[in-house]
């Protein structure tokens, strides 16, 4: 007789670990993906509030708010009430915001632009009311874009904005 002793993991052992690490990452990545989520969207309000503050500044010393867009590559572009007369004489190269969220423009998580507010009955000007705008470079079907007004609207384009603002806005 002999004593041999075998040493190692049946193919039975090696399939329950495997097992219970999936379920353990079923669970997992939906609270991680949820996570991202959520550190986005706090970047992007962080960004809004930081571009309304500039927007302020620029009208105190402008009399006018500034509406721009940005394309995907970040590029912002002035866009009322021209882009190159009236409201402090900012052209199309000039703006002097920053139009993204994060450190850099290639890893931003928002494009930022401003624009008009819309108005119930008759129309706003640049000069009264400012609205900006926070959108997504990577997809955020819950919320959308982010908005916030210089008024003090705050509201969001995706299917939360009715279901669950708080998504939005907390």
């Amino acid at each position: 007789m002999s004593n041999i002793t075998h040493r190692g993991f049946t193919l039975i052992e090696l399939m329950i670990v495997v097992a219970v690490v999936a379920i353990l990452a079923a669970i997992a990545y939906p609270s991680y993906r949820d996570s991202v989520l959520k550190g986005r969207r706090a970047e992007g309000r962080a960004a809004l509030a930081e571009l309304l503050q500039q927007e302020e500044r620029y009208m105190t010393q402008n009399n006018c708010y500034l509406a721009f867009t940005t394309n995907s590559s970040g590029v912002a572009t002035a866009t009322a009430p021209s882009p190159s007369s009236a409201c402090g004489g900012v052209t199309a190269s000039s703006v002097p915001f920053k139009t993204f969220s994060g450190n850099n423009v290639s890893d931003a998580n928002y494009l930022l632009s401003a624009t008009t507010c819309p108005a119930s009955s008759g129309t706003l000007s640049i000069a009264d009311c400012v609205k900006v705008i926070a959108t997504p470079t990577k997809p955020d079907p819950t919320v959308g874009n982010l908005e916030m007004t210089s008024t003090g609207s705050k509201t969001c384009t995706g299917t939360a904005s009715s279901s669950n603002p708080k998504l939005c806005w907390p």
